[in-house]
């Protein structure tokens, strides 16, 4: 395969992050003092929120988008298995470290003050940096957050709900440690409050991670903070005690923003006439994550032979199936993987491309000379009584510059399987945890 231009300098990857601005979209509210207030507001009127994802202001091929992706989430999947099969899963790990796709703006403190974080799916806790900040991750678009500044900031007891969520160590405040697997580093902070500001709309007694930085180990190259959207206590979905929250991911090759729907707007255009449901599954060992149940796939007319238990959540958390918008491709289990990869070569009869590049995609083909495009097998995953039939933009990647065809697909490094956000571009996807489903629609993202 021919090699792509090399990755990005840090400065480089700063100057995106700064201009990935994300505006929110809210109704006009006066101030919020309680937040019973704010709860009846917000399910009113609902949020909006527009995301950008990090390359959608280069001049990036979609080839290069990939491989950038790729990168940022070549350890994601080790994490998550690490998580549950950690002996304290609860205090280890729900900080991914630079491999989120989508950022988001938000203000903090009184008078609030603006940062940029990237919303999770797959991790609960909202943390930025904080002075005194000694070993902050860089470079950052915004100076670490000084808690003495602002007068709604206040530190958790050891007795409030949230610390006792977190089950961290706790004597004169609620104290954080995140241990990075992959890195082997080991960062610092406290779980405090403060109020978080979303446009005019203020919403008081929010509990965040106030991190220090880096007390052991290597710096990472981390976005100054994370927006956790998991199903954990400690997570802004959990805290609003919102039911439902949705979104619609562009296409990886446009630059128009994605869109964030919580409130009464997470429904906001949901055609029931084209909607696929599927039953969310929980994880008692790992509550933060989204398990879906995925009972087959079938390529062009082929159903896969893979056994029954191949995706299933076992008892003991491990294994399943995680829809996550920080992670950018979708990566099977092995023996899944095999199956499909194997189908593709059968079914396209093309010349596949060894990959030498450990990050680059697992199967790619060479395309015929002066052919201007290529007949592609369609791509349906079976889910527990709804079947999503991608569109090709899905699953196969092109680069017509040098005729090269790739599946946006790879093998699990562990026996987690992940439905990536490549995977879930041009679908409006509901997340409803008062009923326990999740819910699809193919739609054109770019027109909200």
């Amino acid at each position: 395969m021919a090699s792509l231009p090399p990755s990005l300098s840090s400065l480089l990857f700063l100057t995106i992050v700064l201009v990935a601005m994300i505006s929110v979209s809210l109704a006009r509210t006066t101030s919020r003092q309680t937040p019973d207030d704010h709860q009846d507001q917000l399910m009113k009127t609902g949020i909006k929120i527009s995301l950008n994802n990090i390359d959608s202001h280069g001049r990036f091929t979609t080839f290069e988008r990939l491989h950038h992706a790729m990168n940022r989430g070549s350890s994601r999947l080790q994490k998550f298995s690490e998580m549950v099969t950690s002996k304290n899963p609860n205090i280890t790990s729900t900080v991914h470290p630079g491999n989120n796709e989508f950022l988001m703006s938000l203000s903090i403190g009184t008078p609030p003050k603006p940062y940029y974080a990237v919303m999770d799916t797959g991790s609960d806790l909202i943390w930025i940096q904080c002075k005194p900040c000694p070993q902050c991750f860089p470079p950052q678009p915004t100076p670490p957050y000084n808690p003495q500044n602002s007068s709604s900031f206040s530190t958790l007891s050891c007795t409030s709900t949230l610390c006792k969520a977190l089950e961290g160590s706790c004597d004169n405040g609620c104290l954080i440690f995140y241990y990075y697997f992959g890195s082997g580093s080991l960062i610092q902070g406290s779980l405090d409050a403060e109020t978080f500001t979303f446009d005019k709309v203020s919403v008081p007694n929010i509990g965040f991670g106030c991190m220090e930085g880096v007390v052991a180990g290597n710096q990472l190259n981390q976005p100054v903070g994370v927006v956790g959207l998991g199903r954990g206590p400690l997570s802004l979905v959990s805290q609003l005690a919102e039911p439902k929250f949705s979104y619609c991911l562009t296409s990886i090759n446009g630059t128009k923003p994605s869109t964030l729907w919580m409130g009464s707007q997470a429904s906001v255009n949901f055609s029931s006439g084209a909607v696929k449901t599927t039953p969310l599954i929980q994880n008692p060992v790992i509550p933060t994550f989204y398990y879906i149940s995925l009972q087959g796939i079938t390529v062009g007319s082929v159903k896969l032979a893979i056994n029954e238990t191949t995706f299933a959540l076992n008892a003991n958390g491990t294994g399943g199936v995680i829809v996550d918008s920080g992670t950018s491709m979708t990566y099977l289990v092995e023996s899944a993987f095999t199956l499909v990869k194997n189908e593709f070569i059968s079914q396209l009869k093309l010349p596949v491309l060894q990959n030498s590049n450990s990050t680059g995609p697992d199967l790619c083909f060479k395309t015929p000379s002066g052919s201007s495009s290529v007949q592609v097998p369609s791509l349906v995953f079976h889910f527990k009584d709804a079947d999503l039939d991608f569109p090709r933009e899905n699953y196969m990647i092109a680069d017509s510059r040098t005729g090269v065809i790739c599946l946006a697909m790879g093998i699990s490094s562990s026996d987690i399987s992940i439905i990536g956000n490549i995977q879930q571009q041009n679908l409006l996807v509901v997340y409803d945890l008062q009923k326990e489903t999740l819910s699809f629609m193919l739609t054109e993202c770019d027109k909200f």
